[in-house]
């Protein structure tokens, strides 16, 4: 088994017995692609909803409304059609506790990726997002599996 280790605002594909590892997902939201014709997996991990506050907008994973179509991209380079794309969510946790649901980021981030994600046409097949604690996700290529583990909860298997 391959491990291809996707880090904080960045996208990667992978195929076969590779398996793609995002970890710390706290508000962050990890976005899992999958044609599951070709085998072709891709994740982002996305930081923020939108380029409108950042400064920096030069790296289009950083965001969920610009890194889902660039996944979209990169995998269809690697031979992944679109019409056959699936999706999984998992993050999007409110790590701490603020008075009303303005900095509430985690809910933000996955509103913005399931509206990239219907935008697109991509069906959202599963997710593990919100409450209040981080995540860690593998995404293995050969069979579409996503694997969430936290700190205190069992795994789960989407």
């Amino acid at each position: 088994m391959d491990k291809i280790i996707v880090g904080i605002a960045e996208g990667k594909i992978a195929k076969g017995d590779q398996v793609l590892v995002s970890y710390a997902l706290g508000s962050c939201v990890g976005v899992c692609l999958y044609d599951w014709q070709e085998h072709i997996a891709g994740m982002a991990h996305v930081i923020l909803p939108c380029t409108e506050y950042a400064a920096d907008k030069t790296n289009l994973y950083k965001f969920a409304d610009q890194g889902v179509r660039e996944l979209i991209r990169e995998m269809e380079r690697h031979g992944a059609r679109k019409g056959r794309m699936t999706a999984k969510i998992a993050g999007g946790a409110r790590m701490f506790e603020t008075s009303g649901n303005t900095m509430d980021i985690g809910r933000r981030n996955v509103e913005a990726v399931r509206c990239s994600l219907e935008q697109e046409g991509i069906k959202l097949t599963a997710q593990d997002t919100g409450r209040n604690y981080g995540r860690t996700i593998s995404f293995h290529a050969g069979d579409g599996t996503l694997k969430i583990s936290t700190v205190r909860h069992a795994d789960i298997m989407l």
